[in-house]
């Protein structure tokens, strides 16, 4: 079986040996995903919601990449660092997978890689048919 691996451009992928997605057969693995753009920048500071929408985005061009989309995840983990604000972040989930509604996880974590991320999500897929 082969496998496939995305990137998405990043310095960080290579300089850190990783992809940001993997597909192997019909699955796509999709790495922990934050609110950095690709020239490093933060994409909504103190604003969880706004985060995780743009990491969903990020996610989907990956999942497009691998000739998948969000209708094929099955699995999400979301981790966020203060677990007081987690609606916010499940409101931009709920509006990703509504009808999809894929098994879920969110947890708080003591921190993310950089201080001014307050989510980082990953998700896995499955390509139909």
């Amino acid at each position: 079986m082969s496998k496939q691996l995305i990137s998405s451009g990043t310095i960080w992928e290579k300089k850190f040996g990783y992809s940001r997605a993997v597909k192997v057969g019909k699955n796509v693995f999709v790495a922990g995903t934050t609110a950095v753009d690709e020239f490093g920048n933060i994409i909504g500071e103190d604003d969880p919601y706004v985060q995780a929408s743009f990491v969903y985005r990020k996610i989907e061009k990956a999942l497009q990449e691998a000739g998948s989309s969000l209708n094929d995840v099955v699995r999400v983990r979301t981790f966020v660092t203060d677990i007081k604000r987690w609606e916010e972040v499940a409101r931009a989930q709920g509006e990703v997978f509504e009808e999809i509604r894929p098994a879920a996880t969110l947890v708080e974590v003591t921190a993310l890689v950089r201080p001014e991320l307050m989510v980082e999500i990953e998700v896995d897929a499955v390509i139909q048919g």
